[in-house]
Parts: structure tokens; sequence; C-alpha cells
């Protein structure tokens, strides 16, 4: 098995909290990885507040990315033969229902160079 990280995105408020019926359906879809052992690490939400950015020339600016309309807001770990399998699994988030987006990136190990096409 390969690990992948799963970087769930969204353009809405990042400092919003899910509601409770959004979080109950996040949960069950990550239960549903966990039930077919395909959860590696079940990851965290990030701080959008809390968080600079560090720049060539020592610049250091508020936020992740201040220039662009998404957040970067979690990530998690799932564990599949294939990137096309992790592709399945995150297709089920309901960050997809709200317009959030996820980008899904093989995991490297020491040994591995980035094969880039």
């Amino acid at each position: 098995m390969k690990e992948f990280i799963l970087i769930f995105r969204n353009s809405t408020n990042p400092h919003d909290n899910p509601s409770q019926e959004q979080l109950q359906e996040r949960m069950n879809w990550m239960g549903g990885i966990a039930a077919r052992n395909r959860l590696a690490d079940k990851g965290n939400r990030l701080s959008a507040g809390n968080a600079k950015t560090i720049r060539p020339g020592n610049v250091v600016t508020d936020g992740p990315y201040t220039e662009i309309k998404e957040y970067i807001s979690g990530y998690m770990i799932v564990k599949t033969a294939t990137i096309e399998e992790a592709i399945e699994l995150a297709r089920n988030n309901p960050i997809l229902k709200d317009g959030g987006n996820i980008e899904v990136r093989a995991i490297l190990g020491p040994e591995e160079g980035d094969h880039r096409p």
C-alpha cells in the first residue's frame, strides 16, 4: 500500500466552523474509509488566522496565501494501492458539495524520487 495525502480546500470563510450536520457527514465519510482500513492518519483542520508565509528576501506575510481565493482547510492521509483508489475515496467527501475541492498527492518515501512526467 502507498500513502496519499488529501488536501482539502475551500473558497468560503476559512474561519467558519462546519455545522453539526456537515461535521457528522464528514465523520461518516471518514468512518467509512477507516472501516475499510484505508485511513493512515485522520489529519486535522488547519488554521488560516494563525499562519504566515515566508518569501524570498526574508519577507513574512500574514496568512497562507493572501493573493488566492482558496484556503487549505485541512488534510488527511489514506493508504491505497494506487492514486486512482485514493481519488475514488476523495470523490465522496462532502466538501465537494459545498464548493470545495480536494488535491490528492502521493507521499514519497526517502528512497523515492519525484517522478514528474
